[in-house]
């Protein structure tokens, strides 16, 4: 027998679950940052109407146990410390306590059905007190019109289970022995205090749910129980961290990269730019303020939410009849000369730092010498606008010189560049397509009594803006940019209604 190979392989590690709105993925991590084995399994996702985003809780379960076991076989005999979850966020599971059935399709976090009741609670007087309490803007892509739905249309009385992603998975992983939600998560659904960290009676009151059918708000470290027959773990293994997605790549930057102050980007179906703070009263117009983890001092964070980033390039690869990701971006790099298409992706409205609902997808600025690489182009360049905005909204006087960015699109060399070149800041792109993978199994790491000290290899890759485009090269890209955002239905500058952001009602 080999000693010294069976030390190595046995090393202890961490199984990270990453469940996103499109797949989930689960990762082999060793306390160096190392990935022994990957695993992902795709998510269906349907619009039975308009404005109804659903997803199958029960097939989204199972993707996240298959997802584990092919990372567990990809890295071969292991010794698992825990386990930590990332996941989406906002998106609401209902299901009996007593069967441990869902009692209905999950509502996706792009679900507009509540907007309806959002727009009936929004008086001044009850939005201010929706921002003041939560941190967040009054809205339906929160939770908890989603779990106001639930609580009048599921079919299961007293025994009525309800809970954000985490809170379904934490039940499928412990056997239905666990129902509770990560602080984190519950700062995102309108109905936590997000000074205090517990759920908001008056808030429940305005949306008409019963704060005793909530789960139990526990830090982002738990303790969560232990696992029961999940994909071939020994039972008792235990759940070590929750973080949400997003969260989750905050702290995935803060571990590769110690003693940064960290501004991030995490590019994927949507994007979330988050910005950390120190006072949970921290409030700027169309930016939330939420929790960032609780671990177990709590760390707030200002964020942006943009709706369509990658959702919005697989749009249009699809229009233009090329497959998403790499091909995409390659015809995106085809483009050459003067580009003037501008592509505002407001397929469901546009969210921060607008968040106008009524705005439309538009695409300007065409003639007849425009090609499918430019209209491509203008793709990738609606995302590093979206960012742009936020991070504008954020960081007005450029205090933050960089910003650190990571998720699946950032393997997009070109929007990467595009990204940098439009901000005038250098942007430091994770070594680590699956951050938030990362970040979680970072906290299980620290939850576990060890450290995630990650290999001198995975530092970011750096990206400078470039010398060819300059100051009023990035003036007249963001002008163009805002001249399209106003035809798309967002008031202008000089519109008073800009004064005031308008919620995504």
């Amino acid at each position: 027998m080999n000693i010294h190979a069976e030390v190595i392989v046995r090393v202890p590690s961490i199984l990270a679950l990453d469940q996103g709105t499109t797949s989930s993925k689960a990762l082999v991590v060793t306390p160096s940052g190392r990935v022994l084995g990957t695993g992902s399994c795709p998510v269906g996702i349907g619009s039975p109407r308009p404005g109804w985003v659903e997803q199958d809780a029960t097939e989204l379960a199972h993707s996240v146990e298959v997802a584990a076991r092919r990372a567990l076989d990809e890295a071969g005999t292991v010794d698992i410390l825990g386990v930590a979850i990332s996941n989406q966020r906002e998106s609401v599971v209902a299901w009996d306590a007593r069967t441990r059935d869902v009692v209905g399709p999950m509502i996706s976090w792009q679900d507009q059905r509540g907007d309806a009741a959002c727009r009936a609670l929004a008086t001044p007087a009850t939005e201010a007190l929706v921002r003041e309490r939560s941190g967040l803007e009054l809205g339906s892509m929160f939770s908890a019109s989603k779990i106001a739905w639930f609580a009048q249309h599921a079919d299961a009385g007293a025994d009525l289970r309800v809970g954000t992603v985490d809170t379904w998975l934490l039940d499928r992983l412990t056997g239905g022995a666990t129902y509770a939600t990560e602080a984190g998560n519950a700062s995102r659904t309108l109905l936590l205090n997000v000074a205090g960290l517990a759920w908001d009676a008056e808030l429940c009151g305005l949306f008409g749910v019963d704060p005793a059918i909530l789960p139990e708000v526990r830090p982002s470290t738990g303790p969560w129980g232990t696992t029961r027959d999940f994909a071939g773990l020994p039972d008792g293994t235990p759940i070590l961290a929750v973080l949400g997605d997003s969260h989750a790549a905050l702290f995935g930057h803060w571990a590769l990269e110690p003693g940064a102050a960290v501004g991030k980007a995490t590019y994927g179906t949507g994007s979330s730019i988050m910005l950390p703070v120190d006072d949970p009263g921290a409030r700027l117009d169309g930016i939330a303020t939420t929790l960032a983890w609780q671990a177990p001092a709590p760390l707030w964070a200002l964020e942006g939410n943009i709706l369509y980033a990658g959702a919005g390039m697989d749009w249009l690869a699809r229009t233009l009849g090329v497959r998403p990701g790499a091909d995409f971006s390659a015809l995106a790099a085809e483009a050459s000369g003067s580009r003037s298409a501008v592509f505002v992706p407001a397929l469901n409205g546009l969210g921060a730092p607008w968040w106008e609902a009524g705005a439309v997808g538009t695409l300007t600025g065409l003639d007849a010498a425009s090609t499918r690489a430019e209209i491509a182009r203008a793709g990738l360049e609606s995302v590093a606008h979206q960012v742009c905005d936020v991070v504008e909204a954020m960081d007005p006087d450029a205090t933050q010189r960089q910003l650190h960015a990571g998720g699946g699109a950032t393997a997009s060399a070109a929007l990467m560049q595009i990204q940098a070149d439009l901000l005038g800041r250098s942007l430091l792109v994770s070594s680590h397509a699956d951050i938030s993978a990362i970040g979680a199994a970072a906290l299980a790491f620290d939850a576990a009594g060890s450290r995630l000290v990650p290999d001198a290899t995975l530092a970011p890759r750096v990206v400078e803006p470039s010398d060819d485009f300059s100051a009023d090269d990035r003036r007249a890209a963001r002008a163009r940019w805002r001249d399209a955002l106003t035809r798309a239905g967002v008031p202008a500058p000089n519109d008073p209604a800009t004064t005031t952001q308008k919620e995504m009602t």
